[in-house]
């Protein structure tokens, strides 16, 4: 059975890893640098890296940070923000990531994400989602969001799962689904959000937003059946530790890799 991973995330503004609460009102959390090499020694699965106001901001990714970062880790890298053509994606793999997200640019051009499978393979090409649930719709729908990196960006006019699906289609290895609801928010992921994208495709399936605990991490796995579940404030602060996650997982029986294989 495939283990299921632990993935910390370093949203980086101007430099620092900041975290905030829906996408707003972010506090300083450190330098990436140093962050990532004490992940990489705690033993974290893999690590996500995103220039969050690259997009928003209409400029490159900070690729000095990104070498530097893949520096000190040993472990899976995924790098996103700003990143537009196929030779964004080419300078980021050679800086040092594993694998690269989109979101506003797979949005404003699909074949994009067709175009990166194509030349890197599918699992180097993430869909990074950032979903918001449809005030008063009934039955329960979410809108993809974009240019989302400091406050609530704007509506992409796509369904959530519709435009998942059809990323998957192009060639998305991997989706990274958060919930800008949950998002800082430390109340648990939005599970009903999961759930409908681990029915809708195929691909792994990354939880992210709203994890505050162990517990939180399981019914994500469990209940929204994701393969994976990211966090930061929670790492970030010392609330919990990639190894007390591990353990509670392993307590209830999901497969993880030990902390003694990192």
């Amino acid at each position: 059975m495939l283990t299921k991973r632990i993935i910390p995330c370093l949203d980086v503004k101007a430099g620092r890893v900041v975290k905030g609460v829906r996408f707003r009102d972010h506090r300083d959390a450190g330098d990436p640098v140093e962050m990532a090499a004490w992940y990489d020694a705690e033993g974290a699965d893999e690590l996500v890296f995103y220039d969050i106001t690259a997009s928003s901001d209409g400029r490159d990714i900070m690729l000095d940070v990104v070498e530097r970062v893949a520096d000190q880790v040993f472990i899976p890298l995924t790098v996103g923000g700003g990143l537009r053509t196929v030779a964004d994606m080419h300078r980021m793999l050679k800086a040092g990531a594993d694998k690269v997200s989109i979101n506003t640019a797979a949005v404003e051009n699909p074949d994009l994400i067709r175009q990166g499978a194509e030349q890197f393979g599918n699992q180097c090409i993430v869909l990074g989602l950032d979903a918001m649930r449809v005030a008063g719709a009934e039955p329960v729908r979410w809108e993809v969001r974009v240019r989302t990196g400091d406050g609530g960006g704007q509506s992409a006019g796509l369904d959530a799962i519709e435009w998942a699906a059809r990323a998957a289609e192009l060639g998305a290895g991997e989706i990274v689904a958060n919930s800008m609801d949950a998002d800082g928010t430390r109340e648990g992921y939005d599970l009903e959000l999961l759930s409908a994208l681990s029915e809708a495709t195929t691909v792994p399936l990354v939880a992210s937003g709203g994890a505050g605990s162990p517990e939180h991490m399981y019914d994500a796995i469990d209940r929204g059946r994701a393969d994976a579940v990211l966090a930061a404030s929670i790492f970030h602060y010392r609330v919990h530790s990639i190894g007390e996650a591990k353990e509670y997982l392993a307590s209830r029986g999901v497969p993880i890799r030990p902390l003694s294989a990192g």
